[in-house]
Parts: structure tokens; C-alpha cells; sequence
């Protein structure tokens, strides 16, 4: 049976950005149809299924190109620090007492609090081990995500948490080989070396080299995100994060680094000349103290930016509102009030997240023959009754004002999965206590 969604408006990312009084019909996964004005009353007898959204806004669903569902758990417990003091004192330790049902639930509760925040595709980079379980639970609450565990041959700050070369090249060619383009395709994975920092070169090389064995699999890194972690770059290599991922071979366009704050000229070139994309993660940059990436210069030289929340522990929310609004707040004393639009900032957390995974013609934006990821928001609350209906309006809402609270329902893969503010199968109550559970038990292994 067809589905049918009755809206006021549809804010996309197409080439007509706002559609009035309109409804989205949808077979299977895939939009077939939008039919505007007074033809969409025909629907309502057509024995279709109608979802009554007549007071909501729809919008494609947020793309974050940067997640840690492994350190969901780990939400609060390590404050105050930069980068490598952060990783050394807190993550690893934290990561390295993962089990299989702690880092289970982990990524549960921060695929439900994605969810929840209207996020309907992620790139997540896991942990060493106990990857299948993250991999279990994108399957079991129907999230669209490409996922890899990171690989970790060089551990200088906390030596116990590593494994050599040929295990992580082959578990992660396992992964791939089973769970890539599964459940319909809805599940790709990531060949996913950690950093430079963490990697022998043999690493990094094979796990970009295996991207090309498995069509549309990603190659995703972190890059530049603080200054001691560029000058140990600097010492062991001779050059600067992205100068030497560009000297081993690794940067293309399936290429996505997150972070890339500190970049010199050559660096960005390199990024344009390579199309390799830049994963932009506002919030953690500035908790961790690492800086303000120059995004207004990437985007005019033509790099792909796309947004991420990174980790609950060094956000600590993994909420697209936040991230959008942060992303055009703090680049506005620098290069002035008329920077990144509202419009813009809509765009990079929706098709220009889809660009950067290779999706675009599949999802980011509501249009016929995409795949039905779609977030309906209610904007008409008591702080703001008065919605103007101009597009630049609904834009800056949605940027500045808005947050979890305004979405009402999500759809992912034609499936809704959270509808009037409620999970529809996932019960967050139980889930909740469980994770608590499991996190008294991982704090005692630490």
C-alpha cells in the first residue's frame, strides 16, 4: 500500500526549495509523487494510506558525516581537556573496556537520540573491537548509516589498546565482505583507520586500497583537529595531516575527513584538487578547545562540507539543530554578519552530507525516485506562532530557533520510525535503564 503525507510545506534541497500545500506520495522506499494543491485532495480516497501532517513542515532528513556511537555511553565523563589528554586519560580507557553488550547499547541510545533529533543517515566510525554489535543495532532500529571500526596499529598514549597491521586489515575486509550494501542497501561500510597518530602507514594505505574492492564504500579519517596532533604529525612525517594522507595515496573523492580546522594553503588545494570531503563538527571543536575551522573559505574554493556532532562525550549532544546553529554563529565575527545563509547551512546538513557520502542521487532532498527519508516538523509552537511563510523564514527557523523538540515524526527507507513524538517499535524507557546498567558494568573494567 502507498503511503501519502499531507503537509503545509516541503522545505528541500531541490531546485524549488519550498513547496506549499502539497503531499508526498510514497511506494515501498521511494518517493513516486508530489502532488500540490487541490489534486492532493483526490488522495485522501485513492485507499492509500494518509498521514495527516497538513500543520507540518517536511524536510529531508539530516546527514551527519561524523558520529561515535561507540562513546554514546561515555556522555560527560571527560571534560575539560584537549585532543590527545582527552583520547589518553578518557576514551581509550573507556573504550578499551567495551564489551559486546555495553557497546551494543552504546549505539542504541545514540541511534535513538539521533533519531529522535530528526538525523536519518550517519557516518560512524566504531571501535576496535565488538564492531558487529554497532553494526547489529543500525540494523535493528532501521537508521541509514555507513559504519567502519576504527583501525588502530600504533597506540603511543595508551599502548594496550591496539592490534597489529594484518588483524586490523582483515577483520575490517570481513566486516565489508558481510555487512556492506546490506539490508537493502541501507547498511554501507567505511574503511575507517583512526588517525595518523594511530596508524603505521602499511595501515592506512590498505584501508583506502580495500574502498576500491567494494563499490561505494567510503575511506573516512580523522585530520587537523589540533595543534599537538598536527606537530606530532609534523615530527613523524615531515609534513602536515593532509599533506601526507595526499602523499600516501588515500584522498579522493570517497574520501571524507572530519574536522580539517588547522589547514594551510597547500592542504586546501589539495582537498579541492582531490574532492575529498570535510566532515564539520562545530560543537566538539569548540568543547575540546581544538578551534574554528575556516568554513566559509572551503566552501568557496569549492570542498565539500557536511556536518557531524562526533561523539557525546566531546559535544555532548548529537543533535543537527545544534551543529547548524553553531555552524553559522561562530564563523560570523570573522568574516561578517552575511556569511552562511540559513539556506546554506540547511543544504550542508542535508544534500551536501548526502554529496559527501556518494548519495545524492538517492537521498538529501525530497524529490521523485529518491529513497523516502523524511522528517516532518512542527514550527508552530508558543515561542513562535507567527511563522512568516517565506522561504527564508522557514530556513532560519529551522537553523536557529529550532530543535529536537520541534520534529514530530521521522521516516526512514519508507518506515516510520518515530511518529508524534514517540518511537513507534524501539522502547526508550527499557533502553534507557539498560544502557545505565551496562555502563555501571563497563565502569568497573575501566
Amino acid at each position: 500500500m502507498s503511503t501519502v503525507i499531507i503537509v503545509n510545506k516541503i522545505l528541500t534541497s531541490s531546485e524549488t526549495p519550498l513547496i506549499k500545500d502539497a503531499a508526498i506520495v510514497i511506494e515501498g522506499n521511494r518517493i513516486v509523487n508530489i502532488v500540490k494543491g487541490k489534486n492532493k485532495q483526490n488522495l485522501r480516497n485513492s485507499g492509500v494510506r494518509i498521514i495527516d501532517a497538513s500543520g507540518l513542515v517536511a524536510i529531508p532528513g539530516f546527514i551527519q558525516t561524523h558520529i561515535h556511537l561507540c562513546q554514546t555511553l561515555f556522555r560527560g565523563m571527560a571534560e575539560d581537556m584537549e585532543l590527545l589528554d582527552w583520547l589518553r586519560k578518557k576514551i581509550f580507557p573507556l573504550e578499551f573496556a567495551h564489551n559486546e553488550k555495553s557497546i551494543y547499547y552504546s549505539a542504541m541510545v545514540g541511534i535513538a537520540e539521533l533519531i529522535r533529533g530528526g538525523t536519518t543517515t550517519i557516518l560512524d566510525m566504531g571501535s576496535i573491537n565488538h564492531h558487529g554489535e554497532i553494526i547489529r543495532a543500525i540494523a535493528e532500529t532501521g537508521i541509514r548509516a555507513f559504519t567502519g571500526k576504527a583501525m588502530m596499529d600504533v597506540n603511543t598514549i595508551f599502548p594496550i589498546f591496539k592490534e597489529n597491521t594484518g588483524s586490523a586489515i582483515n577483520s575490517t575486509r570481513k566486516l565489508a565482505e558481510k555487512f556492506h550494501n546490506s539490508f537493502n542497501g541501507r547498511i554501507m561500510y567505511a574503511s575507517a583507520p583512526r588517525f595518523v597518530l594511530s596508524c603505521t602507514d602499511k595501515c592506512i594505505i590498505e584501508a583506502y586500497e580495500m574502498t576500491k574492492d567494494f563499490k561505494g564504500m567510503l575511506f573516512h579519517t580523522h585530520a587537523s583537529e589540533n595543534k599537538g596532533e598536527i606537530e606530532a604529525v609534523r615530527k613523524r612525517c615531515k609534513m602536515n595531516n593532509v599533506e601526507f594522507l595526499n602523499h600516501l595515496g588515500v584522498l579522493a573523492k570517497n574520501s571524507v575527513l572530519a574536522h580539517c580546522i588547522h589547514l594551510n594553503e597547500n592542504e586546501i588545494n589539495i582537498l579541492k584538487k582531490t574532492k575529498t570531503a570535510v566532515a564539520h563538527c562545530p560543537s566538539s571543536n569548540l568543547k575540546l578547545g581544538s578551534g574554528i575551522a575556516n568554513i566559509p573559505y572551503y566552501l568557496k574554493k569549492g570542498i565539500s562540507v557536511s556536518f557531524g556532532a562526533d561523539g557525546a562525550p566531546c559535544n555532548n549532544n548529537l543533535d543537527m539543530f545544534q551543529e547548524m546553529r553553531l555552524a553559522g554563529l561562530i564563523q560570523k565575527p570573522f568574516h561578517g554578519t552575511n556569511v552562511l545563509k540559513a539556506k546554506e547551512i540547511f543544504e550542508m546538513a542535508t544534500i551536501g552530507g548526502a554529496k559527501a557520502l556518494g548519495l545524492e542521487n538517492e537521498i538529501g532532498s525530497i524529490e521523485i525516485g529518491k529513497k523516502a527519508d523524511i522528517v516532518l516538523l512542527n514550527l508552530q509552537n508558543f515561542w513562535n506562532p507567527l511563522l512568516n511563510d517565506s522561504e527564508q523564514s522557514i530556513f532560519s527557523t529551522i537553523v536557529y530557533s529550532a530543535n529536537p523538540s520541534n520534529v514530530d515524526t521521522v521516516m526512514i527507507d519508507g518506515k516510520i520510525l518515530y511518529h508524534r513524538k514517540n518511537f513507534i517499535e524501539l522502547d526508550s524507557e527499557s533502553l534507557k535503564e539498560t544502557a545505565q546498567r551496562e555502563l555501571k558494568k563497563l565502569l568497573k573494567r575501566v
